[in-house]
């Protein structure tokens, strides 16, 4: 009698703001069964409102027993959906980037000695020392300066970290938690960022943070991949670097997974657990951008990701170290997205797209000089003030066009700002160039038409998934597994499908749209 041979499968999870998701792919890395917990909904006695709860001065934070008890919902669900998990030969996962995870003296003990009998956040309940500051907290403005003062200014810290000095960003974050509440600093015996804290729940111990996340901190030194002495000094006392641990490449294995998921789930032993890394890392991963794409992610903040050979200080954005094939990653993320996109939508057609999209097909690309910027909230890139800008035509404002010419102008206008930011990262377009659009504004084909004709270059997406970070984990998993192991698999680069493609006009068009774009930006009030 012939043994019957088990497909292997690979598992990955997203801890994103808003939700938890989970995907399991097999060798061919398609789709076999899918699960996510959203937060407001699911786990409504945290009191969040979109994952997160906001304080006084810019403060935003989450609970870290959110995302526990958010696990344990979703492996449950896992098991509605039918996953057998002992077919996992490897997981990975993606995590909201910045956040910062503070661990009790107990916190590892706990992890050690999980029951399989309970649940994780009946036994997590005191491993965490404070709420976590997530990527839209904004109260740190004056230790981002101090941090740039420290080592010499903002370009300084540029060069050494890939990113100037952003509120959002860790070490600020832990900078102002030394500053303001040192008690809380001293009781942490670890600090995690959100990927390597989601990690530590199925290793059993604290897992160390990955380089291409760790490189959103600026704490790392993207030259050495090693913690900046200068920036942990700068940010923390001697006790720092023990408690940050030391980093590891982000295609690390970094242990079999814990006894708690063999005995609760039916995991295998050997499974391997790969270090998990920040969604925009792993949405890179997931893409397997060439030489020359670009990956277009457009969510509730807007992230142009592209792949470097070499670490340069950027003017804006950041560069961090890379998560998968390219040695570096670029990444622009503009926080002014789909949800100021919808804003708009809701003011000038409804709550309706399709109404909106009637509104786009009665303009004319280059929308009859009428150009717009839209900020409904401090913008990242540039760092801008809220605010709005309005011409009818070069040097001329406008109070408030038709609508059908604000909601073009809205569009182009962002697309405008895309491109412009990543020319002035080195990115130039040439016949190899493609956009590969994810996250959930990708659906919308005149939107991609507009990116497209701005761009000048074909628009591709996904045609296994739209979530690119948690495809990215998923995949991760299976090729360092497969790397480790020496087993080959059947699987391939996820294929991507021809959306949009430019008109034959479309440079002559947007190119004086971009130089535009650059004036009226001087119009627009800078944050410092």
């Amino acid at each position: 009698m012939t043994e019957v041979t088990r497909k292997k499968t690979f598992l990955g999870f997203d801890f994103s703001t808003q939700r938890l998701k989970a995907l399991v792919i097999d060798e061919e890395y398609g789709k076999l069964q899918e699960a996510d917990v959203e937060f407001d909904v699911d786990l409504p006695e945290f009191r969040t409102a979109g994952g997160v709860r906001r304080g006084e001065r810019g403060e935003v934070t989450a609970p870290p027993l959110l995302w526990v008890k958010a696990l344990d919902m979703v492996m449950d669900r896992l098991i509605v959906a039918g996953v057998d998990f002992s077919t996992v030969e490897a997981l990975s996962g993606a995590a909201q980037q910045h956040g910062s995870v503070w661990w009790s003296k107990d916190g590892e003990t706990r992890l050690s000695k999980l029951s399989s009998e309970e649940f994780l956040h009946t036994q997590l309940a005191t491993a965490f020392v404070a709420d976590s500051p997530v990527w839209m907290d904004s109260s740190t403005t004056v230790d981002c300066r101090a941090l740039e003062e420290a080592v010499g200014g903002s370009e300084k810290l540029a060069k050494i970290t890939g990113s100037t000095a952003y509120e959002r960003f860790t070490g600020s974050q832990i900078r102002k938690m030394f500053r303001t509440k040192p008690r809380v600093y001293q009781a942490a015996s670890r600090i995690s960022l959100v990927s390597s804290f989601a990690c530590s729940l199925f290793l059993g111990r604290i897992a160390e943070i990955d380089l291409s996340d760790g490189s959103g901190m600026n704490l790392l030194d993207v030259h050495s991949k090693s913690w900046s002495e200068e920036c942990l000094k700068a940010c923390g006392d001697e006790t720092l670097a023990d408690k940050l641990g030391t980093p590891v490449p982000t295609a690390s294995v970094l242990g079999a997974i814990a006894p708690y998921f063999v005995e609760r789930y039916g995991f295998k032993p050997e499974c391997q657990v790969v270090a998990f890394t920040g969604d925009n890392n792993s949405a890179l991963a997931g893409l397997h951008l060439r030489p020359g794409w670009v990956g277009l992610s457009l969510g509730t903040s807007d992230t142009l990701l592209l792949g470097l050979d070499q670490a340069q200080a950027p003017p804006a954005g950041h560069v961090l170290v890379g998560p998968a094939q390219a040695p570096y990653m670029a990444l622009l993320c503009f926080a002014n997205g789909s949800l100021t996109r919808q804003n708009h939508r809701d003011r000038l057609a409804g709550a309706s797209w399709d109404a909106f999209n009637d509104l786009l097909r009665a303009t004319v690309r280059g929308n009859m000089g009428y150009m717009g910027i839209y900020y409904d909230t401090a913008e990242i890139v540039p760092r801008c003030a809220p605010g709005r800008r309005l011409e009818a035509s070069p040097g001329r404002a406008v109070p408030a066009p038709a609508p059908q010419f604000e909601a073009r102008a809205l569009l182009e206008g962002q697309a405008l700002a895309r491109r412009a930011h990543a020319e002035d990262m080195g990115f130039h377009l040439d016949e190899n160039s493609r956009l590969i659009a994810t996250g959930g504004a990708s659906v919308n084909k005149e939107l991609l038409q507009i990116f497209a004709d701005v761009f000048n270059t074909p628009v591709y997406v996904q045609e296994q998934h739209a979530n690119a970070a948690l495809l990215g984990a998923a995949i991760r998993a299976a090729e360092v597994w497969s790397a480790k192991t020496g087993v080959s698999l059947t699987g391939s680069e996820p294929t991507v499908a021809p959306v949009a493609t430019p008109y034959p006009d479309a440079e002559k068009i947007y190119t004086p749209m971009l130089a535009r774009y650059r004036k009226m930006l001087e119009d627009i009030p800078k944050l410092q």
